[in-house]
């Protein structure tokens, strides 16, 4: 019985070796793709100057959905009351009737630039609504002082605001309809792994993958925070309902951006210095395993799977790429476990031989076959797997220091096991939504919101 099941096991390893294979070869040539737009395109060109700043400065609207966020709304809104003191920046923070503790929160706030946004319908209901709460306030506020922004700014409650970032909007507006300038998640010394995993995942997408975007004319998502919409772009959308934020989508963030698109407008990533200094967005991002899980669930639901039926397929063939890009993550979750399966098994068998000593080969196939091209293959994509994890640590040096660049890539093994188990459960989210028919609610994450001194160091 040992013989004929290690023979079928030996099998059996090599198929998942070449399904997984082939699958890995298939994503990195997508990934290599964009790596080749780069290096062409954006690498090793210098960085444009930025744009004039206009003869009058622009009025903005930042505003911030929280729901249950007492315990860092009110240092975040301090810190950012504290840090940009220009008059002609208006901050709408949007609350719920059944939340006291975080609308007390703000209003402990003293600082008359501060509104709170009562919404009409207890939370949690979804964020877009909560954005779209915020919305009517900004256009009431414009009837009632009698001043028109310039453009409404997007942040979350954990947020530490980069004060040269009004700046960077207002040189960039109106020629963009949306600029988005980078996230930097904060480095956690508590949860250097997966919180760190983050770290590497924003510091390519924000330099690399986003550039490359802009530099093909595809849509350029927005991230939810650090992005600045024209305001009467932002009334377009609103239409007749005067709503511009789908109420129903749970990445109506990622959303926004292609719809700016589809209007024929421009949205870009920009990363400015100011200083000598990264304009970013800089927030802690989840410190545990199951928090990590919960939120790329959330996204993933929300752009691969929701995504895929509220935008569909159109657009140009490099919207059509891009598309595609933010849909594989599902299927590139899969692949990396049946990798990682294939591995174990052929580990396991490899000790089983070496038990069995030099008669294993006489009762036992071969683990890869007798044909040639296995082993090549599999030699291939190491080559590819390689030049990915050197590009990540790459990015993650220029943002965090060789340190934080050096586990980059042991992270990359836990992030594919966080971005399965999150492709798991967004499968099983979306599958219930479509059962039930319902818009599913605000599923937040807990926040924390970093001292000056987190802030200094890790800034």
């Amino acid at each position: 019985m040992i013989v004929p099941a290690l023979a079928f096991l030996a099998v059996f390893s090599r198929e998942l070796l070449w399904l997984s294979a082939a699958g890995i070869f298939l994503s990195s040539l997508d990934d290599i793709a964009v790596d080749v737009v780069w290096l062409a395109r954006i690498a090793f060109r210098p960085t444009a100057p930025l744009p004039p700043l206009p003869a009058e400065p622009g009025r903005f609207a930042l505003i911030i959905p929280a729901w249950d966020e007492s315990a860092v709304i009110a240092p975040m809104l301090r810190r950012l009351c504290g840090s940009i003191e220009d008059p002609r920046l208006s901050i709408f923070v949007g609350v719920y009737p059944n939340d006291p503790a975080t609308r007390a929160a703000v209003g402990s706030v003293a600082d008359r630039r501060v509104q709170a946004v009562v919404t009409s319908r207890p939370g949690p209901t979804t964020k877009a609504d909560c954005l779209n709460h915020l919305w009517r306030a900004v256009v009431a506020h414009e009837a009632a002082a009698g001043v028109r922004f310039k453009a409404v700014i997007l942040h979350d409650a954990e947020d530490v605001v980069d004060p040269a970032s009004l700046e960077v909007y207002d040189r960039h507006m109106p020629a963009l309809a949306m600029v988005q300038v980078p996230v930097l998640p904060l480095p956690d010394r508590s949860a250097r792994m997966v919180s760190g995993h983050y770290c590497d995942e924003f510091a390519e997408a924000h330099a690399k993958d986003m550039m490359v975007r802009g530099v093909l004319g595809a849509p350029v998502p927005s991230a939810g925070v650090g992005t600045a919409i024209d305001r009467d772009v932002l009334g377009r959308l609103a239409g007749p309902d005067d709503a511009p934020f789908d109420a129903t989508s749970l990445t109506e963030d990622y959303e926004i951006g292609h719809r700016i698109h589809r209007l024929g407008l421009q949205g870009r990533m920009v990363r400015a210095r100011v200083d000598g200094r990264l304009v970013a967005t800089r927030a802690y991002f989840p410190a545990t395993v199951g928090e990590a899980v919960r939120q790329k669930s959330r996204w993933l639901t929300g752009i691969a799977l929701s995504g895929w039926d509220r935008l569909g397929w159109d657009g140009s063939l490099s919207t059509r790429w891009m598309l595609a890009r933010d849909r594989k993550g599902l299927l590139t979750a899969a692949i990396a476990v049946v990798a990682y399966a294939a591995a174990v098994l052929v580990l396991l068998q490899m000790l089983v031989r070496g038990g069995l000593g030099r008669s294993s080969d006489a009762v036992l196939p071969p683990i890869l076959g007798q044909e040639s091209l296995l082993p090549g293959f599999l030699l291939f994509n190491v080559l590819l797997l390689a030049w990915r994890l050197l590009m990540r640590a790459g990015f993650t040096t220029h943002a965090y220091g060789p340190v934080e660049g050096l586990l980059a890539a042991p992270r990359a093994l836990l992030a594919n096991a966080i971005n399965f188990l999150a492709a798991a459960k967004a499968v099983d989210r979306y599958r219930r939504a479509v059962e039930t028919g319902r818009v599913q609610d605000w599923d937040k994450t807990r926040h924390r919101f970093p001292d000056d001194r987190e802030v200094q160091v890790n800034g």
